[in-house]
């Protein structure tokens, strides 16, 4: 498989640019005749093939934070100094040698006449695949300075919230740790103690301090083992999730679950619509959007839909019309979506309902988690009570027959 870049012709007549996979020459020209693109030049690309890329060693991901604060001094230098002269100001001021070793193999790529998305890919995985071809976007239409900026905003709001996440899941998680580390304890080191008071009254016992009794014995003999099935049984799951038609099915489930199908759908939806903005308001073709957002989507089913809806626009049919017809996207993205096609304006459209559905995220995110707190103390409350009344039981029943 060799890579070529190309420039063809739209069916609006639009020049357009870009750099694609194919067998030869031929193969390549009848790839774009697919994609409705007459070919005007079709060359090789300088530098690696795809399977030479995917033999490249991996370098690691930029974590987010990194990756939103070089992408927003990459905008801002970029605007004022060429683009190797920017990368190369980025690189000696950067702190992490990690990060210091994946912008200079991106300069260095950069001044052996590569184009930035492409010395971007030979970094191995330091560079998300839609992030890249959304540099290529602005690149092949000569924006590439407004893409980053774009991307740059679109990773900061992404870092922002999940900052706000972390922060709100910090004292729900410690007070979880805590009370149950406080039950444990319970059943295993006081309920036995307890236990053994009673066994010497020959008494019998209430239903509820057998039942804890009981738990506790399981928790001291077999506690172990029923770890390690646990361990064992979520094993078995990744392995079995290996398998495309079990994936397929699990990921459609889950979109059907009432709290985390909704999120999953929204946020999916919100990053589709957004890159599919960038993507118009580069100049290149949605289909080409679809395609590269597919490849970047976990969930089977929601990527299933996706490369469904890049084939049907391929054959010439409406991008609403594709949303429709998948059935997983948001009803506002598709109302959305189907006005700005009728009105021409698709792009301010998308980036409405993008904005629209990542502050509905953000806020069901937010209650949720404003929940989680009294939810985690009622029910640790709750199992403690338990507790204490199977151990109150047994000697108020003693105190009782005592009185008697």
């Amino acid at each position: 498989m060799a890579a070529f870049d190309y420039v063809a012709v739209d069916a609006g007549g639009r020049t357009v640019s870009g750099a694609l996979d194919a067998a030869d020459e031929g193969a390549a020209r009848a790839l774009l005749g697919r994609r409705k693109l007459v070919p005007l030049q079709i060359v090789p690309t300088r530098g690696v093939t795809q399977k030479a890329e995917r033999s490249l060693p991996s370098r690691g991901k930029l974590d987010s934070k990194t990756l939103a604060l070089t992408t927003r001094q990459l905008a801002t230098l970029i605007s004022v100094a060429p683009i190797e002269e920017a990368i190369r100001t980025l690189m000696l001021q950067a702190d992490r040698p990690h990060v210091r070793r994946v912008l200079s193999g991106v300069h260095a790529g950069v001044m052996e006449g590569r184009r930035l998305s492409e010395a971007m890919g030979l970094q191995g995985q330091a560079f998300p695949p839609l992030y890249r071809a959304m540099v290529a976007a602005g690149e092949s239409s000569g924006a590439l300075q407004p893409i980053l900026e774009r991307l740059a905003d679109g990773l900061e709001r992404d870092q922002m919230v999940r900052g706000k996440v972390i922060t709100a899941l910090v004292y729900p998680a410690v007070l979880a740790v805590v009370a149950l580390g406080v039950i444990v304890a319970l059943m295993t080191f006081v309920v036995p103690k307890v236990v053994e008071q009673f066994e010497s009254m020959n008494q019998a016992l209430p239903l509820l301090t057998r039942i804890v009794i009981g738990v506790s014995d399981l928790m001291r003999n077999w506690g172990w083992i029923l770890v390690l099935v646990g361990l064992c049984a979520a094993a078995g799951l990744g392995v079995a999730l290996r398998n495309p038609a079990l994936r397929l099915k699990v990921d459609g489930g889950l979109l059907r679950l009432p709290v985390i199908g909704r999120l999953t759908r929204d946020l999916h939806g919100a990053r589709m619509a957004r890159t599919l903005a960038t993507m118009i308001a580069s100049g290149l073709p949605v289909l080409e959007g679809l395609t590269t957002t597919a490849r970047t989507v976990s969930n089977r089913r929601l990527r299933l839909a996706t490369e469904t809806m890049a084939e049907a626009v391929r054959e010439g049919g409406g991008l609403s019309a594709a949303m429709r017809r998948a059935d997983v996207f948001p009803p506002l993205l598709v109302y959305m979506t189907a006005s700005g096609e009728s009105s021409g304006r698709l792009e301010p459209m998308l980036e409405r309902a993008a904005d629209y559905l990542e502050r509905e995220f953000s806020n069901f995110t937010a209650v949720m988690l404003s929940l989680l707190e009294p939810a985690i103390i009622v029910f640790m409350g709750g199992v403690v009570a338990l507790i204490v009344l199977s151990i109150l039981l047994p000697i108020l029943q003693i105190n009782t027959l005592a009185m008697g």
